[in-house]
């Protein structure tokens, strides 16, 4: 199983998304569990020498907000329905800020999550995807803060205000 680096939303966002999944869950629908957050890299290990460096990476960087604001699905896993992020230049600096601080520094990065095939997005719900789109659209946009950055295992790369 890959390590992750995700992005932490504010708790309005969380709490926006979290409604959002409630929908398709009342009908039956399998969602995730665990609390939402946009996946920026993967890799088969996810050292804490590559953490460090991450860290200090993202300590000089402005994160930006992100817009949620499409509802898709995403190739390779056609059971998902998510939301999908508007990319802008910001959000794209940041990503590639990412992968240029793990780069040489983690094994196994997931190809995915890499530069110019990324998607950033939230999973909404998790089978049933003809029945989940019905049941979420029309979708609200979602405007979520980056408050965090965290590897999947909890530890927490950088913490923010």
């Amino acid at each position: 199983m890959a390590q992750t680096v995700r992005f932490v939303l504010d708790d309005a966002a969380t709490a926006g998304l979290a409604e959002l999944r409630a929908r398709p869950a009342a009908r039956g629908i399998a969602v995730p569990s665990t609390p939402a957050a946009v996946t920026v890299a993967a890799a088969t290990m996810i050292p804490a020498a590559a953490q460090e460096v991450l860290a200090a990476e993202l300590r000089l960087l402005v994160l930006p907000s992100i817009w949620l604001a499409t509802l898709a699905t995403v190739a390779g896993r056609p059971d998902e329905v998510v939301l999908a992020a508007v990319v802008d230049a910001e959000l794209l600096a940041v990503h590639a800020a990412v992968h240029d601080a793990l780069a040489g520094r983690v094994r196994g990065p997931v190809a995915a999550y890499l530069p110019g095939a990324w998607l950033p997005h939230c999973v909404l719900a998790t089978n049933r995807p003809v029945e989940a789109f019905a049941t979420l659209h029309p979708v609200v946009p979602v405007r979520a803060r980056i408050t965090d950055v965290i590897v999947e295992n909890g530890t927490v790369v950088i913490d923010r205000p």
